[in-house]
């Protein structure tokens, strides 16, 4: 046996680490793959009989296969795993190879390996891959962060793996430290409110409009060949359609209405709150997520709260045009929060992010790929440092010209007692930001009152306070 021939290792063969490495065999790199349940080993080395894949059953085995220096990914649960996996590594590794880290661990964690790895010579990438299963196999999107050096040495395997928009693959060095983990959580965080509004409408179409699983995915088809074609959309038109095997029924209508998170989208919200920035869309559609897993609760408020809930009258043909209009408002919005989310980390992180290279990556591939990306990175291109995709001509145009449809289909959905809480924040959060002025001055007067913490006048500098009360 020829050791030290591979040019990259995986530790991890499940669906995702089993895909990219074939993803990456099939363009011509010499790839080997480490599992601690050796049936997936097997099941590797069975579905890459005639790709240039090793399996290794062992750590020892596994990375004599890799040339000197070595670059070994992982793709594995975030958390202890990681670490537990790089504590193996250490003893094997030498000076000048290189972990990567593919998973959706947090950034601080990232920050965190990279010093302690950095300490013993050993270089370290975090890594976001987006785009499920299919996406690791075909294409992904891959957000990299971390040594810039580092990342030139596994610059053509990321590039030939990635999806290809336009000739131009997916992928970029995105910045420094975790960089690329950050955005990928961001990244989650726009997934987790394009989700929810979609949600929503699905809700305002089933319960307010009376609509047939037949009848939703023919919208959601015929939207998604319009400006709302994106990922998203389109799987969800997808799903309408699909028949239960068990049952006979639609198989929407036998999954369970409680839905699980990983954490990602309330990372988001977390931090998004630590730098201060709004993120209410996000925000909520995490509660929401949150929410359904008091199943029980709901069923017995249902009989409590009990408020008879009944079809929208009038043309169903105008209430379709107001949704679509309405979710493609709602989701521009949520691009917006992300994308100022990630403006104001890229200073306060020191992570220097392009944001125009950021749409780029994420055109294809990726779970939130949308075309009105094409916006954001044209957007970007205009001003590097617009501080918020609102105050673009073309994209604020678009907001406005839907916007009188948003708030149509919010004030329906409360009418009925339908919730649509993404959409109710979306619409605040745009009122809100293009606000000259806000109620923020009682805020101060109330704070001052009961806790002495001072105000600001907007007729002198400095601070203020006042003897509210005479007690």
């Amino acid at each position: 046996m020829k050791t030290q021939q591979y040019e990259i290792g995986m530790v991890g063969l499940g669906v995702m680490g089993r895909n990219l490495l074939l993803n990456m065999a099939d363009h011509g790199h010499s790839v080997a793959g480490y599992d601690k349940d050796v049936a997936k080993v097997a099941a590797l080395r069975k579905e890459a009989e005639n790709l240039n894949i090793r399996g290794a059953e062992s750590l020892p085995e596994f990375l004599d296969l890799l040339r000197v220096p070595r670059a070994v990914m992982m793709l594995i649960p975030a958390g202890a795993p990681v670490d537990a996996v790089i504590h193996d590594l250490l003893p094997h590794l030498a000076h000048g190879d290189l972990i990567i880290d593919g998973g959706n661990s947090h950034f601080t964690d990232t920050d965190l390996r990279a010093r302690m790895l950095a300490e013993r010579g050993i270089q370290f990438l975090g890594v976001g891959v987006s785009g499920g299963e299919h996406g690791a196999r075909h294409g992904p999107s891959i957000m990299p962060g971390g040594s810039r050096e580092a990342y030139e040495r596994v610059r053509p395997i990321f590039e030939a793996i990635a999806a290809k928009v336009n000739d131009e693959p997916c992928v970029a060095w995105l910045g420094p430290g975790s960089a690329g983990h950050y955005v990928k959580m961001v990244h989650n965080g726009i997934e987790y409110g394009l989700m929810r509004l979609i949600a929503e409408i699905y809700d305002f179409m089933k319960r307010g409009l009376g609509f047939t699983d037949a009848q939703t995915h023919s919208v959601f088809d015929r939207w998604n060949q319009e400006e709302l074609n994106s990922y998203l959309v389109e799987i969800t038109a997808n799903i309408f359609s699909r028949i239960d095997e068990k049952t006979g029924q639609r198989l929407i209508d036998v999954i369970l209405d409680e839905a699980g998170q990983k954490g990602t989208g309330m990372w988001a919200s977390q931090d998004a709150m630590d730098l201060q920035v709004p993120l209410p869309t996000i925000d909520v559609a995490v509660a929401m997520r949150n929410l359904s897993g008091y199943k029980d609760e709901r069923e017995e408020a249902a009989r409590v709260l009990h408020r008879p809930l009944s079809h929208c009258e009038g043309d169903r043909l105008k209430f379709i045009g107001q949704m679509r209009s309405a979710l493609y408002a709602g989701m521009i919005i949520t691009y917006a929060q992300g994308m100022a989310l990630l403006t104001v980390a890229s200073v306060k992180r020191e992570y220097h992010l392009n944001l125009e290279t950021i749409a780029r990556v994420w055109r294809g591939g990726c779970i939130i790929r949308a075309a009105f990306l094409e916006d954001i990175r044209a957007a970007f291109q205009a001003r590097c440092e617009l501080p918020n995709l609102l105050l673009d001509p073309n994209i604020s145009n678009k907001v406005m010209e839907h916007q009188e449809n948003l708030r149509s289909l919010v004030c329906a959905a409360s009418q009925l007692g339908i919730p649509v809480p993404g959409l109710m924040v979306s619409l605040g959060y745009l009122d809100a930001y293009r606000s000259a002025w806000m109620p923020a001055n009682l805020i101060q007067a109330q704070r001052d009152y009961f806790g002495s913490h001072t105000y600001e006048r907007v007729d002198a500098k400095g601070v203020f306070h006042t003897r509210w009360s005479p007690e």
